[in-house]
């Protein structure tokens, strides 16, 4: 649980500075955002063929779960119409 809570803070903050989303996201979004990125990811790894989803804290995995968060604050801007802020 505490692996998951850190791995999904480091996830959401690296695809919040990508995204640019950064100075306004907090330390929340950035855990959830990098939570549901990491499932996102997963499900993407899946599909590809490469299995990186699992309990297994690898680069793949890290790499893959960025992408998904950057999928998702890419929806919720979308969706939302903010410019630049997430939650």
């Amino acid at each position: 649980m505490i692996v998951t809570i850190l791995a999904g803070a480091l996830i959401g903050w690296i695809a919040s500075m990508i995204m640019k989303t950064n100075a306004s996201m907090g330390a929340i979004a950035n855990i959830l955002c990098g939570i549901v990125g990491a499932f996102v990811g997963g499900f993407i790894s899946q599909l590809l063929g490469m299995g990186t989803f699992g309990t297994n804290f690898t680069v793949p995995s890290l790499l893959f779960g960025i992408v998904g968060a950057c999928i998702v604050i890419a929806i919720y801007k979308a969706v939302t119409g903010a410019s630049n802020r997430v939650a």
